[in-house]
């Protein structure tokens, strides 16, 4: 655990690093071209070289995920999300992955996509951790190094990437409370209290670590004032509220769970269209660079169109700003949220004074980042939702104050505090996107270095959360039910008290006996998909029926007749095989196309007595689909064998049998259906 927290640490500081440095020379330069052109009505080469840096980058950014690792597209949440609930993904936490997101993620802000790094920092620290955990480097042509073997299992494997998502939460945000929070509310299926304390610590360690390598890159590693990439900075007043302010914190919130929700259904209409007819890599490349390209011409024209001069100085005392068409030393307050990156953006919302931004801009802005953003997300890049979702949040919560000061003009305060409405809206929008409360309160408190401001934070994402599960799922969910992944909620269907475990089984039901020729393991393997079998007695009368005496899975049988641990019928089968021979298999086990058999060897006998499990989980057939349900999910369960009074196996419950039941409720209405699940 703590070299996962310092592996994300390094990963963390190395991204900052990069995009800072090279997203500050591609806006100089087009900040150079713009102030150049304004006087000598040439606009249009500005335009074309932001446009055509926007193209370069994406498109390769696009082509690295698309044909390296198609799993490092999005932010990676919803899939880490399926894989800690019991999913097993290929592809998901590999090293060809990790090059394509931590590459992508830094192409993609480059590019000038709506999108951010701090999602795709959960899906790296995940992969670093499941890297860690196997304690092996594989190579190209088959050929690996291993270091250690103990761990390779999935129980302490998902408990490493659980680890792994909270460190990269907490070196994005500087929040090790909020990412193990994160973790635990958002991520992971299965929690302990051993396992609280461990991911707490990595996350400890990772944002430390962020800490002091960000402040070394800033020349005072002694300082220690960067915890994360993204921090909303200290304000310059206290974030204090007074009774009068809770209705408009509520009236922001209700705006935020409506906003919200909007995004995720016109998210989930352009995600259903692109599996439709965007399937083809091309035109995956094709589309992120179409999307650039928007990106900058849509930034440049209301950087023309509208002029919004101001000469109040931005936050950010480094931050580039161009004057367009403005005179007399001022700045076209739209270049500070357009020439910058999405977390720049952020910070100009929540920091810059009163009158840096007027109602138009910010109208503008809100309604162009938020198409940006629901068509940025889903396109098959590296990005992450988290600082759109603020930006957008925080522009039209700015709007509100602005709004509130002009209605309250006796109070001067107002004028000041611009910036804690903009927080209010930030958090709403997120909160409406998402659908998470307490991690996302913890986050933000610790962001913002005030804890003062924690009631309303929480009471702004309680309402939005309510009002968007009112019209739709979260944008998660979402991902997760539009790809298909078979995940178990926490709580079992409703309206399902009338189903037995007999209703779900997967039968009839293929077993074995404790003692069984090799061709008849071998074909078995074949013809099924079970990962697991169950074994029944030798002296049974009935072809695969006789009372259960253990479950074998599927890896272990593969790894038997790998290492061909048979023999001809009445001899001594030998026993050179170890623990570690299975672990040597793992993730990435073996196929039955890769076992050899010769004519000779097929007729010999396998003994499985000194492999299968001899005391799995049982039911009765009678047995209640609910407590089935809660047993699945009770004790992270794979298979449960179903048995009748006389302990005879006659069928099996998987997680795809559970999860083919799948709940929705829209405008209060709850609505069940029953999937088909295929094997592809």
């Amino acid at each position: 655990m703590f070299f996962i927290g310092i592996g994300t640490a390094l990963l963390a500081a190395a991204i900052h690093f990069v995009v800072e440095k090279l997203a500050h020379f591609k806006f100089d330069l087009i900040k150079h071209y713009f102030d150049d052109c304004a006087k000598n009505n040439c606009l249009y080469q500005p335009a074309l070289i932001w446009m055509g840096i926007n193209l370069v980058i994406t498109v390769a950014g696009a082509s690295l995920v698309t044909f390296l690792q198609p799993m490092a597209a999005g932010s990676g949440i919803p899939y880490i999300k399926a894989y800690l609930n019991g999913v097993k993904i290929p592809g998901l936490l590999t090293f060809r992955a990790f090059v394509a997101k931590t590459l992508g993620v830094v192409l993609s802000i480059l590019g000038g996509l709506a999108c951010g790094k701090e999602g795709p920092m959960a899906h790296s620290g995940s992969i670093i951790a499941a890297g860690l955990g196997r304690g092996r480097i594989n190579f190209c042509g088959g050929k690996s190094i291993s270091f250690y073997s103990v761990f390779r299992n999935d129980h302490e494997i998902r408990d490493f990437v659980a680890g792994g998502a909270a460190s990269g939460v907490s070196s994005a945000f500087g929040a090790p409370i909020g990412g193990t929070l994160f973790s635990l509310e958002e991520a992971a299926s299965f929690w302990n209290q051993d396992l609280t304390w461990r991911v707490f610590f990595s996350s400890m360690v990772a944002c430390f670590a962020t800490n002091f390598l960000i402040s070394a890159i800033n020349g005072d590693p002694t300082k220690l004032t960067d915890p994360g990439l993204i921090r909303f900075n200290a304000f310059k007043f206290d974030l204090k509220f007074d009774l009068i302010e809770i209705p408009f914190f509520i009236f922001m919130a209700v705006v935020g769970g409506l906003s919200g929700a909007l995004f995720v259904v016109m998210n989930y209409k352009l995600t259903v269209f692109r599996k439709r007819y965007l399937n083809k890599n091309w035109i995956k490349v094709v589309e992120a660079g179409l999307v650039a390209v928007v990106s900058a011409a849509v930034a440049f024209g209301l950087l023309v169109g509208i002029n919004d001069c101001t000469d109040k100085a931005p936050f950010d005392s480094h931050a580039v700003t161009a004057a367009v068409y403005c005179t007399d030393k001022k700045h076209n307050s739209l270049s500070t949220l357009f020439l910058t990156t999405p977390e720049g953006c952020l910070k100009a919302l929540l920091h810059d004074p009163f009158e840096s931004h007027n109602p138009a801009s910010l109208v503008a802005f809100v309604l162009i980042f938020f198409v940006l953003g629901v068509w940025t997300y889903g396109l098959s890049v590296s990005s992450g939702v988290f600082i759109p979702s603020l930006a957008i949040g925080a522009a039209w919560g700015r709007l509100i104050g602005i709004g509130v000061a002009y209605m309250m003009p006796d109070n001067p305060n107002l004028q000041l505090d611009v910036g804690k409405f903009a927080l209010i809206g930030a958090a709403s929008q997120l909160g409406g996107i998402l659908r998470t409360t307490i991690s996302l309160t913890v986050i933000i408190v610790e962001c913002t270095d005030d804890i003062s401001f924690g009631l309303p934070i929480m009471i702004v994402l309680m309402i939005s959360k309510w009002v968007g599960d009112f019209i739709t799922t979260g944008l998660y969910d979402m991902n997760v039910e539009v790809m298909g992944i078979p995940t178990l909620p926490f709580e079992s269907p409703p309206l399902c008290e009338d189903l037995r475990a007999s209703d779900v089984m997967s039968a009839p039901l293929a077993t074995f006996k404790t003692k069984e020729k090799v061709e008849t393991v071998y074909e078995m393997l074949k013809d099924e998909t079970f990962c697991g079998f169950p074994v029944i007695e030798d002296d049974s009368l009935t072809t695969g029926k006789g009372k259960l005496k253990g479950l074998i899975l599927r890896s272990q049988l593969l790894v038997l007749l790998k290492k061909k641990i048979f023999c001809p019928e009445g001899q001594v089968p030998p026993r050179n095989i170890t623990i570690k021979d299975f672990r040597d298999f793992y993730p990435v086990y073996l196929k039955v196309s890769e076992i050899d058999l010769s004519d000779e060897e097929k007729s010999y006998v396998i003994d499985l007595k000194p492999y299968y499990n001899p005391s799995p989980y049982t039911v009765e057939k009678k047995f209640s689909l609910s407590r089935v349900f809660n047993l699945f999910r009770g004790l992270g369960l794979r298979h449960l064998i179903v048995t009748d009074e006389k302990n005879v196996p006659v069928g099996i419950v998987t997680r795809k049998d559970l999860a083919k039941f799948r709940v929705g409720s829209k405008r209060g209405l709850v609505k069940i259906e029953q999937l088909k699940i295929q094997d592809k």
